[in-house]
């Protein structure tokens, strides 16, 4: 399988599954957060509150999972990576007016992208797995990917 096709699959897994599960650590604690990421190209966009729990945590350790669990055949997608915020004024107002999220932004910062707690997470994977129930009681290996060192 070629890499484009291993992406399509995650991308495919992704958008089935609408919510996924953020786990950061505080401490020595994990965290685990319900969100509704964006996948674009080989980016993964998280919108958050910039002084919410998640964003100290992310500020203090970047290190981040996000965990998909799509319909009743049990697909699992599992992201593994570090996330940052952005800060740059003009990104921030690409992803925001190029609707790479399938929901309105707005409802949660009604006066746009300047909003000063309007935060965008990018994690950036360096590894990916999508497997299923059925093929994980069938012995076999998950689909991955690692990111190029």
């Amino acid at each position: 399988m070629t890499e484009a096709e291993t992406w399509q699959k995650f991308h495919e897994a992704a958008q089935k599954a609408t919510w996924a599960y953020l786990a950061t650590a505080a401490a020595n604690q994990p965290k685990v957060r319900v969100v509704h990421p964006a996948f674009e190209g080989e980016r993964l966009w998280v919108a958050t509150g910039r002084n919410s729990a998640k964003g100290k945590h992310i500020a203090k350790n970047p290190k981040v999972e996000l965990f998909y669990q799509v319909g009743p055949e049990f697909v699992h997608l599992t992201v593994t990576g570090n996330a940052r915020f952005i800060e740059d004024a003009a990104e921030k107002k690409r992803v925001w007016e190029g609707k790479v999220f399938d929901y309105d932004l707005a409802q949660f910062w009604p006066s746009g992208h300047q909003a000063p707690d309007f935060g965008l997470l990018l994690v950036t994977p360096a590894r990916i797995e999508l497997t299923s129930m059925m093929e994980m009681m069938q012995g076999k290996k998950p689909l991955r990917w690692r990111a190029k060192k």
